[in-house]
């Protein structure tokens, strides 16, 4: 059985940082991206960032310069480094891991508060 767990979660004020971790667990055989989606109240599921096995990253306009997405192979685990936080930011943040299936987390809460 395949689990994602991510943590890191949390309510900071706006220009703070937090910073999300997500530990990939089970028979995945292999992992081509991790990465992270948001959905805010109301909205549909956004793309946040994404990073390769290789390390090429890719990043919503939104979150450039703000956000930073890191991985390690070894521990299958992604990370996501929030920076300069907005209200905007705000939402439930989902990992997931792409490569022969996709595999979804329950996702973490994050709150910027103005």
């Amino acid at each position: 059985q395949v689990q994602l767990v991510e943590s890191g979660g949390g309510l900071v004020q706006a220009g703070g940082s937090l910073t999300l971790s997500c530990a990939a667990s089970g028979n995945i055989f292999r992992i081509d991206d991790m990465g992270w989606y948001r959905q805010g109240s109301g909205n549909q599921r956004e793309l946040v960032a994404t990073v390769s096995s290789g390390g090429t990253a890719v990043y919503a306009d939104s979150v450039k310069g703000r956000f930073t997405i890191s991985r390690d192979n070894a521990k299958k685990t992604a990370y996501l480094q929030m920076n300069s936080l907005k209200p905007e930011d705000t939402g439930v943040y989902y990992c997931l891991t792409r490569g022969i299936m996709v595999y979804w987390g329950k996702g973490t809460l994050v709150t910027v508060s103005s």
